[in-house]
């Protein structure tokens, strides 16, 4: 999937095992904000009309962000995206205080809702268990007698989310996306990504140095000596640097073609002699197949090696760091809990205090039961006539794309044929399902919040688990309601925009049309677009990773979207440089999602007779305003110690070259400014794609 960013909640769970965007070095507070209220479309307050906005429009538009909204104590950022996102958790949380009153009258969904988050919010209750929830994983690691007892208890661990050497689960088929298959792929690395255990300098050196103390520390609290938890926790980092080396990294993963290796199930068995792969699928209950996707072969023969190469006992310290890595700190104690915000909130990201437990309780509940608190949240938040707007927006933005094809100068006729099928065969999901998901099988406990988050883990696992081997439901969600995101499948051909996102200051149909084309509008042609880039230009129109370019097309596609790489590779975040090719998708997207958006304000425009030369009442033309809803999009401040671990690992581009890096390629940026050529903003070489 690729999306317009990353939310803070999937951010701080990647952190250890993140990400989202970067920006600039800006000013922090000492305490968060107690309440988070809507942004307006275009808030002046933001700009900074002494910056000149033909050298830095995004210092003009966004300048006074990080003074107004400096970064929150429990928070390494503040954005936009993060605004909404705590305004959302407000909402959230005044349904979930109102669930939880123990009414009998409740209905079941609100009752598991109610339920759910009132046992995490018992705060008492899970310290006073301390480590005696937890007591039954670690007797069952504690058991291990044999290294191949392994498969039952990776199995176990994969239903409860604990990616201990590997992931397993269903995908849709990336050559048949009618169906559901079966995947495994590599997992079982605790920093955020592989290169993190390579790379040399004093800065990667002290992280590692950190991340050993770190696993010590769990060790210790989990009841190991201070000399045994320092020798596991050396060893465990030389068993994941083993891991590390014969993983793929994250460029590589961007490539379809690179995770996407279909083996008879005996083939996979047989570059793995040590783990018995039967085993294992019966334990998770999945269904019986005969091919399974192995999305990065070498590492299974790497995996194997590891094993092998691994004495037991360090096996078995693995597997409890590995357990209490991946389990939320919300169902631990105190000290665990604080121990893994220490390195991977404080430590990793530079975030100075935990969130508030109710903030937490939120996003947990959100995870747990998606689509039953999701409901609540569509009843209260998003009428009918946002959903209606919402489509509206995209049809017209859908429309600028069928008339990019035909204007392409580079494309050849064969090759627009079957973009525009393509694009014609994109699904819209707005808002909400059209069903929602039934919980009525997922036991809620009201009083065990370690039961509910495993229950709630497992129910997931075996619904997903379930699929294999059936036809794919094109219905279906992946994503909650409330969720501050949107983002493009490429093996479904559909865009999604939850309900979340079609909020103010990106989407409001109270505001001029100039600044939801510019907003939301910019993040609906970013979708579109996805499906376009050099990611989804692979997946024909049903979803199917196909080649359906000419080849001449493709190698004319691959010349422009270099100019576009080579561009993003020149910016900077400190002393590191963008990574072009990582970032390739989420820029093309950006650059094409503009000029999507622009052409169909555009049509909107002269549909409504807006007069385009006219200043409103906050002194912009509507072609203006257009442009400045689009650079407040990217508003934000960050901590360094997280500019630093996105800009290495994560496929979006920092905020500020969000913004002025889609403006330099976008000419009609520059006349609405009245910007000269040869200014920075108006430079003489430019990209484009789409």
């Amino acid at each position: 999937m690729f999306t317009a960013k990353r939310t803070l909640a999937v951010l701080l769970a990647l952190v250890c095992a993140g990400l989202a965007f970067a920006q600039t070095n800006g000013k922090a507070a000492d305490t968060a904000p107690q309440t988070f209220s809507p942004i307006p479309g275009l808030d002046k307050s933001l700009m900074d009309t002494g910056a000149d906005p033909c050298v830095d429009f995004y210092q003009y538009a966004c300048g006074h962000w990080s003074t107004l909204h400096p970064i929150p104590s429990d928070s390494p950022y503040s954005d936009q995206f993060y605004n909404l996102e705590q305004y959302n958790r407000q909402v959230l949380h005044g349904i979930l205080e109102k669930a939880a009153a123990d009414d009998p009258s409740r209905d079941t969904n609100t009752k598991k809702i109610g339920d759910y988050y009132t046992s995490c919010m018992d705060e008492a209750a899970v310290q006073q268990k301390g480590l005696a929830s937890l007591q039954p994983e670690l007797d069952r690691i504690n058991g291990l007698t044999r290294k191949d007892q392994l498969p039952e208890l990776l199995a176990h661990d994969q239903l409860i989310n604990v990616n201990a050497f590997l992931g397993y689960g269903s995908q849709q088929d990336f050559k048949d996306a009618t169906q559901t298959i079966a995947a495994v792929s590599q997992g079982g690395m605790g920093l955020p990504e592989k290169d993190y255990y390579f790379r040399t300098g004093a800065k990667d050196e002290e992280i590692r140095k950190q991340y050993v103390q770190h696993v010590t520390n769990i060790l210790k609290l989990l009841g190991s000596s201070e000399k045994q938890a320092a020798s596991d926790a050396a060893a465990i980092m030389k068993l994941e640097t083993a891991l590390a080396k014969v993983s793929l990294d994250v460029t590589s993963q961007r490539d379809p073609h690179n995770v996407y290796h279909m083996k008879p199930v005996k083939d996979l068995q047989a570059v793995t002699p040590l783990f018995n792969w039967d085993r294992f699928y019966s334990t998770t209950g999945s269904p019986a197949f005969k091919e399974i996707n192995v999305a990065e072969p070498g590492f299974f023969t790497g995996m194997n090696q590891v094993i092998a190469e691994t004495d037991l006992p360090t096996i078995k310290a693995y597997l409890r760091w590995q357990l209490v890595a991946s389990l939320g700190g919300l169902i631990l104690p105190k000290a665990l809990d604080e121990e893994k915000f220490d390195f991977g909130g404080r430590k990793l990201v530079g975030i100075p205090e935990q969130e508030l437990r109710w903030k937490r309780c939120v996003r947990s509940t959100d995870n747990a039961l998606p689509e039953a608190l999701g409901k609540a949240y569509v009843d209260q938040q998003f009428p009918a006539a946002s959903k209606e707007k919402a489509v509206q927006m995209i049809h017209d933005i859908e429309t600028a794309m069928d008339q990019d094809i035909d204007a392409l100068d580079w494309m050849s006729a064969t090759t627009k044929a079957r973009a525009k099928e393509k694009l014609h065969l994109i699904a819209n999901k707005v808002g909400y399902p059209d069903k929602w998901r039934d919980y009525s099988k997922l036991e809620i406990v009201r009083g065990d919040a370690y039961g509910n988050n495993l229950r709630a883990a497992e129910f997931e696992s075996h619904r997903q688990l379930s699929k294999i081997g059936q036809p794919l439901d094109r219905q279906e969600w992946l994503t909650s309601t409330p969720t501050v995101n949107a983002f493009y499948n490429p093996s479904m051909n559909d865009i999604n925009f939850p309900a979340g996102v079609l909020q103010p200051a990106f989407f409001d149909g109270t505001q001029p049309n100039a600044l939801n084309y510019g907003h939301i509008g910019l993040f609906m042609g970013h979708e579109i677009t996805h499906g376009f880039d050099d990611q989804g230009r692979q997946f024909d129109g049903h979803g199917n990773l196909e080649d359906w370019w000419t080849k001449a097309d493709g190698d004319k596609f691959n010349q422009k979207a270099q100019c576009i790489s080579d561009e993003y590779a020149q910016f900077s975040v400190g002393d590191t440089k963008l990574n072009g090719k990582l970032t390739l998708g989420e820029n093309t997207a950006d650059n094409g999602g503009m000029r999507l958006a622009y052409l169909a304000y555009l049509a909107r425009a002269a549909q409504d007779g807006t007069h385009m030369n006219t200043k409103s009442g906050d002194g912009y033309t509507p072609m203006q305003q257009f442009f400045l809803g689009f650079a407040q999009d990217w508003c934000s401040v960050w901590r360094p110690e997280l500019e630093r671990l996105v800009a290495t690992t994560d496929p979006h581009s920092p905020d500020r070259f969000r913004a002025n890096g889609v403006l330099v390629n976008t000419p009609e940026f520059g006349k609405a400014f009245g910007c000269k050529a040869g200014q920075p903003m108006m430079p003489a070489k430019t990209c484009r794609v789409w």
